[in-house]
């Protein structure tokens, strides 16, 4: 496999090193430093701070929790309203923390029916606010992510104990359903476990832990670490539990078990940072690959603890390990900029302080990635959700996506992160529809190359809902707003190598509204996201199979859509030849499948120098009679591709200005179709092809695309 690349002074002499790589402009080794190669050793305690006494059952029972502060705790009540309050912590010194901290725990202890009961539990932080540890109870508070390098110790049969376990977490005010986003294996889409979907609204509240599978797939189905519910509601008795529910739901929702235990108190922890980060990976991050097929990533801060001497990186892939080690200097900074292969692998990035009195692992980011990123924007066709038929079957841990495609404004600002990409479920994090998971796999089978898809469709919409507020274009409230948000907080925004459009059925064959409304989006996307050049973000747009939905017999808007190919440069996909066709979406087989397909295809033409015979979707350029008795059309088309017209497909031309109709179309090598008509088409103004609702019979070129709708072609 070939190894990551890193820029001079920072690279390995060998892909198995396992000592101390230094920067080569004089640096030299620090033979006091400790290499840790395996998991982090203990820490040693962080700076004095002042305090509180820790008098809890995880402190009597675990070993290294003295580098850890606690900062908050509280005797959990049987019943909490606390929505948009401060819950009443028996003591607060987040403060202590507030310079910042590289990991946090937490302990929660029960006392029932069995006696005492513990858990402790410690992670990778999922925020920098130390304010935002506790209990979420504030409107906005929502943290739905995994987190890595997960600690568990509990004195509660059933609960996995054990260091360096994936995790999965939920923190909200909110109400939340059973549906899943699929970003966890095994997780149950009826049953409240891990990978709920949160609500907008407030007023129930989730604080819970879960293990989960390293991976997805995975074959380990999550369980609860611990769960605290139901204080944010109104009157109901909070839900608690250490490990998962022997019954019910096994997050504990709906438990209402509060006051079957004696003590209820949970402990929040904090271990002080030393050192400070200013640019790091995200885990689960594709990085936009460049013109030498790869990308930098950028790991760089400043050390804040005097005790610490270097600052040591190690990145993975596979059985390669390369470890690069920076001492600390009068400026106390560092910098790495290693470089990863856009290819079927992905890295792990491991970060270390060494010193003397303090060595440890102080962040760690995973399934890290370089590639394509794509944009697929529009109405429901775009969303491409399930209606028939499955596309699980194509996902791929090589295919990504940034956020959520949820149009809530609240939901949206709460899902900063990188997700693996689904197709089965819509406004979950991840989801990029059905044809877009193939299309990407597609990309990732034949050219090794993982892909990044940002789905910010919104089903039901005209073309005026997309439009960008120029005042302030990262708005949250409009749709242009959100998916902006995310492309920036993903970086990306300048790096986006195509952008896919669907849209057109909700403007009603409003052709004028529509093109005027593209038109302004377009040029909005070519200022910000890059033009349409040769090495810069190619445009595609989709011509709809109907508008309004199940109404084929109009023509203007669709015609005007076709036109954009000229007026406007973008370039067209076909919706005709798809037969998995209910009137407005489509099934996945014979519908998106083969959307995925044809997108594919030119996609592959235009950005990775595949093939080009039979790609581009039929289109006519001129029509004219071909016998003097006018009952012969022969339509020229752009491309000399073969098609294949099949028996029927006469009847979805018109000739227009006249009674006469088409009794049969042929297709005649040299790019030609010919239409035998029923008389002499005296009169005649034009002649249009408008497709029909559902299945065929189609006019397609070798990959299936059909013949794109025309509406009144004039006849020279």
């Amino acid at each position: 496999m070939p190894r990551p690349h890193f820029s001079p002074g920072l690279r390995d002499a060998a892909p198995r090193l396992r000592g101390v790589a230094l920067a080569a402009a004089g640096l030299l080794l620090l033979s006091s430093i400790a290499v840790v190669s395996g998991p982090a050793a203990a820490a040693s305690p962080t700076l004095a701070v002042d305090r509180p006494v820790d008098d809890t059952a995880c402190a009597a029972n675990v070993d290294g929790m003295a580098a850890f502060t606690p900062v908050l705790s509280i005797d959990l009540p049987t019943r909490a309203t606390w929505l948009n309050q401060t819950p009443p912590y028996t003591f607060d010194r987040t403060d202590a923390v507030a310079a910042g901290f590289d990991r946090v725990g937490y302990c929660l202890e029960l006392d029932g029916v069995t006696g005492p009961q513990w858990v402790w539990t410690a992670m990778e932080p999922f925020t920098a606010d130390a304010h935002r540890l506790g209990l979420p109870t504030r409107t906005g508070e929502i943290t739905r992510q995994r987190v890595n390098d997960l600690d568990v110790a509990s004195n509660v049969p059933g609960v996995t104990t054990g260091t360096g376990q994936a995790g999965y977490l939920e923190m909200w005010p909110n109400t939340y359903s059973t549906g899943s986003s699929r970003q966890i294996s095994g997780a149950s889409s009826t049953n409240y476990d891990a990978d709920d979907t949160v609500n907008a609204s407030g007023g129930y509240g989730s604080f819970q832990v879960h293990q989960v599978g390293a991976s997805r797939p995975s074959p380990d189905a999550p369980r609860t670490v611990l769960a605290v519910n139901t204080f944010t509601s109104t009157g109901a008795a909070l839900s608690l539990g250490i490990g998962s529910a022997p019954t019910g739901h096994p997050d504990w929702t709906f438990a209402g078990n509060a006051g079957t235990f004696t003590q209820r108190r949970l402990t929040v922890y904090a271990r002080s940072s030393v050192l400070t980060l200013d640019q790091h990976p995200q885990d689960r991050q594709l990085y936009p690959r460049d013109a030498a097929n790869g990308a930098t990533v950028p790991v760089s801060g400043a050390v804040t603890d005097p005790r610490v001497k270097a600052v040591q990186l190690t990145v993975t892939s596979g059985e390669d390990e390369w470890t690069y080690t920076a001492p600390v200097t009068d400026r106390r900074d560092f910098s790495f900029r290693p470089r990863i292969d856009a290819t079927l692998r992905d890295y792990r990035f491991a970060l270390r302080a060494l010193g003397a009195q303090v060595t440890r692992r102080v962040a760690v980011w995973e399934g890290i990635l370089a590639g394509d990123v794509y944009v697929i924007q529009g109405q429901s066709n775009a969303v491409a959700a399930t209606y028939k038929g499955s596309s699980a079957g194509e996902e791929s841990p090589f295919i990504r996506s940034y956020g959520s495609p949820t149009a809530d404004p609240v939901l949206s600002a709460a899902d900063r992160r990188w997700n693996y990409a689904g197709s089965e479920v819509t406004n979950q994090p991840g989801s990029i529809g059905q044809w877009g998971i193939r299309m990407a796999r597609r990309i990732v089978d034949t050219y090794q190359v993982p892909v990044a898809i940002l789905n910010g469709a919104h089903g039901g919409q005209p073309i005026s809902f997309f439009q960008r507020n120029d005042a302030d274009p990262d708005d949250i409230r409009t749709n242009y707003g959100r998916l902006r948000q995310r492309l920036v907080g993903a970086g990306v925004l300048g790096d986006v190598r195509g952008l896919l459009w669907y849209q057109g059925e909700s403007d009603n064959d409003q052709a004028a509204v529509h093109v005027t409304g593209f038109t302004a989006l377009l040029d909005d996307w070519r200022a910000e996201l890059g033009a349409d050049i040769a090495e810069g973000t190619r445009y595609f747009v989709y011509q709809v199979r109907t508008s309004p939905c199940s109404n084929s017999t109009t023509g203007a808007l669709r015609e005007a859509q076709r036109q954009m190919g000229d007026t406007l440069g973008v370039t067209l996909l076909s919706t005709n030849g798809l037969s998995g066709h209910d009137g407005c979406h489509y099934a996945w087989e014979q519908g998106y499948r083969e959307m995925g397909d044809h997108t594919f295809a030119v996609v592959a033409r235009d950005l990775y120098h595949g093939p080009g015979e039979g790609v581009a979707p039929p289109n006519p350029s001129t029509a004219a009679f071909s016998n003097p008795e006018r009952t012969e059309i022969t339509i020229q088309l752009r491309s000399d591709d073969p098609l294949t017209v099949e028996p029927g497909a006469a009847a979805d031309f018109r000739v227009n200005g006249t009674a006469v109709t088409v009794t049969d179309v042929e297709y005649v090598a040299g790019g030609q179709l010919r239409l035998t008509l029923s008389a002499p088409a005296d009169g005649a103004t034009g002649v249009s092809y408008l497709s029909h609702l559902r299945a065929g019979p189609w006019i397609v070129n070798a990959t299936g695309s059909g013949l794109l709708t025309f509406h009144n072609l004039p006849i020279t």
